[in-house]
């Protein structure tokens, strides 16, 4: 019987360490295999044969785990949790258990026998699990809301550390209390309620209660906190908005700071340019009379001076205009050729008065026509050789015009104005296009000026995608401003523009019935005396009332409105004429104004009127209006 039991065990004792899905082991104290079962080999991912070349003690311990603690009798057994690589690369992880086999008579150490479970499965969970675990507790950590548990019997869970900032209050003074510490108390009630609605408690949620009394700001956001299907509290998330509500306010207030200044500056064009029409148009007026040499000298320096204060004033508008964002190019064809002449002619009194030379040279590349803004390219032009002009005391100017490159639909032109002038010093380059910079000082300077002209070119030429910049005359004293702009080629089909828009003044014109509607009495004889060389007849009237009456009393063909009116303004006059007259039936209505500001053409024409001037008034200006009317009539 006993030796039946003995076979017995030593078959089970074979079936088990061959069948268990156990990993089974067993390696000498000197650290060589002797031999592994094949769950050992599938764990590990090797055949019998390649296991038995690997080193045994790498395989059943760890640096963490070393055999002595065995062999020393300090334990019995030893358990943990080892990473293996598989023979195919891939992560196993394995539970090991190692425990020492003793002689029975001796009990001498004989071999060591360990037992490999598999984990793999359960390790990836926990790694998963943990390392979502780390994610939310650095969401929560980092965050940079403040988040707040609690749970539905309204008592504090945890928070975050923004959570301490936000409030006032450390972790573990919040931890227990109740929510309504910080929110009404009616919050929580209708967060109990069956019928739950995030957004509208969310909406109520608009402020927390600071540690120290005040109130702090928020936008909250509400977040169930959900457990085996059941909502067993919230997670409030607070966002401080006390910073972003101060830029708002900063934000409103420039933007009313803004409005106030453009209607300051409109208000200030309106009032200065008002006068000036009368200054500038009398002065036209008188010099066209038999004046006296020394009369006419007087005159002359009274509209030169004039012309200055307007150029000022204009500057200013222009800057703000920019500065604003509020100004647009205008594409439209136009002759470099042309706009370079303008330039010139302009500057060409002042230069021969203080006998300097002004020459001018555009290269045969340059296209004949281009499409861009004809009207800020003069600009720019007129400025810069106004300039060299003025701080020039003699010698020469010079203005050259050459292509830099060329597409199939777009040019780079570069201009160069250069003179013999007296120069920038190396410490005033850097700020020569800054606003309101002046080379001299304005205590002691000779030459006249806002100290804008350069900037405004700046920003204009930066408009056109283009650069501008200083340099000094290499072969001398002087000056070179170099700028760059962009233009689109004219198509091949378009031609150079054929309107004629001014008028000779003593040519003969067509009889038509002009109203002018003006409150100033100034204006009103400037109006009738330039209309008067013009060739015209012209009705005036004070006030918008009586320009509308006057429309219905009689057909017009022109209406000259002035927009600032007493008792009816000129745009309210405007519509109760297109009221009365719909259609083609009433008159041309031009806009006449004060103002300069950006926009103004754009709001007059959208309503009802039909073109516009500015004040002051020219009479090339106004002839040009009239011949534009007579063109549209006849067309």
């Amino acid at each position: 019987m006993s030796d039946f039991l003995q076979f017995d065990q030593q078959a089970i004792s074979k079936h088990i360490y061959n069948q268990a899905p156990v990993g089974i082991a067993l390696v000498s104290t000197q650290g060589n295999w002797i031999h592994a079962n094949a769950s050992a080999c599938h764990i590990l991912g090797y055949k019998l044969e390649e296991l038995m070349t690997l080193p045994a003690m790498d395989y059943i311990f760890s640096e963490a785990v070393h055999p002595s603690a065995l062999l020393e009798r300090a334990t019995s057994s030893i358990k943990f949790d080892k990473e293996y690589v598989h023979r195919n690369g891939n992560t196993v992880w394995a539970s090991v258990h190692v425990s020492l086999v003793l002689d029975e008579i001796s009990e001498e150490p004989i071999y060591f026998i360990a037992h490999l479970i598999d984990i793999t499965a359960n390790k990836v969970a926990e790694l998963k699990l943990n390392e979502s675990v780390e994610r939310y507790t650095s969401l929560k950590k980092y965050n940079h809301d403040a988040i707040i548990s609690f749970g539905l019997d309204g008592n504090i869970i945890n928070g975050n550390q923004m959570t301490e900032t936000l409030t006032g209050y450390t972790i573990a003074e919040l931890i227990g209390t109740r929510i309504a510490r910080l929110i009404d108390e009616q919050v929580l009630a209708n967060l109990k309620s069956d019928e739950l609605d995030h957004a509208l408690i969310e909406e109520g949620i608009d402020h927390i209660k600071h540690k120290d009394g005040h109130l702090v700001e928020v936008l909250a956001s509400l977040a169930p906190i959900i457990i085996h299907n059941n909502r067993v509290g919230f997670y409030l998330i607070l966002k401080d908005i006390t910073e972003q509500r101060r830029l708002l306010i900063e934000k409103e207030t420039a933007e009313k700071t803004n409005k106030a200044k453009s209607e300051f500056l409109a208000m200030m064009s309106h009032e200065i340019r008002t006068p000036m029409n009368g200054v500038i148009g009398m002065t036209d007026l008188l010099l066209e009379t038999e004046l006296e040499s020394e009369q006419r000298q007087y005159v002359e320096i009274i509209k030169q001076s004039g012309s200055t204060l307007l150029n000022i004033i204009n500057d200013i508008l222009d800057f703000s205009k920019i500065e604003s964002g509020k100004i647009d190019l205008v594409h439209e064809l136009f002759s470099m050729r042309t706009t370079l002449s303008e330039a010139y002619y302009i500057n060409q009194p002042r230069a021969i008065e203080k006998g300097i030379e002004v020459t001018t040279s555009i290269a045969p590349n340059v296209p004949e026509y281009l499409f861009g803004d004809g009207t800020k390219v003069r600009q720019i032009l007129m400025n810069l050789l106004s300039n060299a002009v003025k701080f020039t005391p003699s010698g020469s100017v010079s203005v050259s015009v050459e292509q830099v490159e060329q597409t199939s639909r777009h040019v780079r032109l570069k201009v160069e104005v250069e003179d013999t002038g007296i120069g920038v010093s190396a410490d005033k380059m850097l700020r020569l296009f800054e606003p309101f910079y002046q080379v001299d000082n304005y205590m002691t300077r000779k030459i006249e000026g806002t100290g804008l002209g350069l900037a405004i070119c700046k920003r204009l030429v930066e408009l056109m995608e283009g650069e501008i910049w200083y340099e000094p005359r290499p072969d001398g004293p002087g000056s070179r401003f170099i700028f760059t702009a962009n233009f689109r080629l004219q198509p091949p089909s378009a031609g150079p523009r054929s309107d004629q828009t001014e008028q000779d003044h003593g040519a003969s014109v067509e009889p038509l019935k002009i109203l002018v509607a003006e409150d100033n009495e100034v204006n009103q004889l400037v109006f009738i005396k330039m209309m008067d060389r013009l060739g015209y007849r012209v009705t005036v009237v004070p006030n918008g009332e009586q320009a509308v009456q006057a429309c219905k009393e009689q057909d017009y063909d022109m209406v000259f409105m002035d927009v600032q009116m007493p008792v009816v303004d000129g745009l309210m006059a405007t519509r109760m004429i297109r009221q009365e007259m719909p259609g083609t039936e009433g008159p041309y209505i031009v806009a006449v104004t004060a103002h300069a500001i950006h926009g103004d053409r754009n709001k007059y024409l959208e309503l009802g009127m039909d073109d516009y001037v500015s004040k002051p008034l020219s009479m090339t200006a106004v002839s040009a209006v009239i011949q534009k009317y007579i063109a549209q009539r006849e067309a």
